[in-house]
């Protein structure tokens, strides 16, 4: 792995947005360079140490699922390498954990696909037995596999803002009823593709978020990531068990150490800044991501 890249700084092309973990450069009108940095938000916030190969490993990871996946619903990669949209000198900061990419029109709603319930969707159950206004059985525990995959919509948030959860028809009345139709059901192909390729692997994901955009032939296209640990629950086989939260290959190691910290005697309140995480939770989280990519492409 190079060294760990907290933020990028590409100087040859103009900066459109530093996100949570990518950094997005304009190439031309049509094109963007995404950088994978090592950034880690937990919380959603952005933690102050680098998670070294972090970023290649996500790379790595979306472009496998986005060759896998191909068949179902085009994608935003141009084939063409970043490399060569930089300078020599800025190599370094996009080799092997960049990708060139078509310019579209996202959509504003990011299309959630849950297999099993965990997170927002255990807590909404408990209140509702509901998630997202899609009524499901009495009688389900965190982390029970649901009878099929749902769709559970979420409008995007601004930096350092939780996502919100909505119903199926408020995102109608966002995007359109055809639209809104079209992406529930590529996104739950998708996930049904992936979840059952992943369990081959010993490897559940339990939940996942893809985002979509249109091209200028009003085309659905498959972009952002897809189906990383930082999208995605993914649950190993043999630690999953109903009742409880099953150990994953994501973030949950940095998130349960966060909610274990105290300050002045008090719980981290979960907003910047953030605290420092020790090098061993570091690495532990590093080896994780390796490990999900070695057992998920072995």
């Amino acid at each position: 792995m190079t060294a760990a890249l907290l933020n990028s700084s590409i100087t040859s092309l103009p900066l459109l947005a530093r996100g949570k973990v990518r950094d997005n450069y304009a190439v031309g009108d049509n094109r963007i360079l995404m950088i994978a940095s090592d950034r880690l938000s937990a919380f959603d916030v952005i933690m102050g140490e680098p998670i070294p190969g972090k970023g290649e490993l996500l790379t790595k990871m979306a472009l496998f699922w986005f060759d896998k996946l191909k068949d179902i619903v085009p994608n935003h990669l141009t084939g063409e390498a970043p490399e060569s949209v930089v300078t020599e000198g800025e190599h370094a900061q996009v080799t092997g954990r960049s990708m060139l990419v078509k310019r579209l029109k996202p959509i504003p709603v990011e299309a959630v696909v849950r297999g099993y319930l965990a997170g927002s969707g255990w807590k909404e159950y408990q209140e509702s037995r509901s998630v997202c206004g899609v009524a499901l059985p009495a009688g389900l525990r965190n982390a029970s596999k649901l009878p099929e995959p749902i769709f559970t919509p979420a409008t995007k948030a601004e930096m350092g803002e939780h996502d919100e959860n909505i119903d199926f028809e408020r995102m109608v009345a966002i995007v359109g009823r055809d639209l809104a139709e079209q992406v529930r059901s590529v996104a739950i192909k998708l996930y049904t593709t992936a979840a059952e390729f992943a369990l081959t692997k010993g490897i559940i994901i339990a939940d996942t978020k893809f985002e979509f955009g249109l091209d200028e032939n009003h085309q659905l296209v498959l972009m952002d990531e897809v189906l990383t640990p930082d999208s995605s629950r993914y649950w190993p086989v043999e630690g999953y068990a109903e009742g409880i939260n099953p150990p994953s290959y994501d973030k949950q190691f940095v998130r349960d150490w966060l909610e274990a910290v105290r300050i002045d005697g008090q719980p981290w309140p979960k907003k910047a800044p953030a605290p420092a995480l020790p090098a061993d939770v570091v690495e532990r989280t590093a080896a994780k991501y390796r490990e999900a990519l070695t057992r998920l492409t072995a």
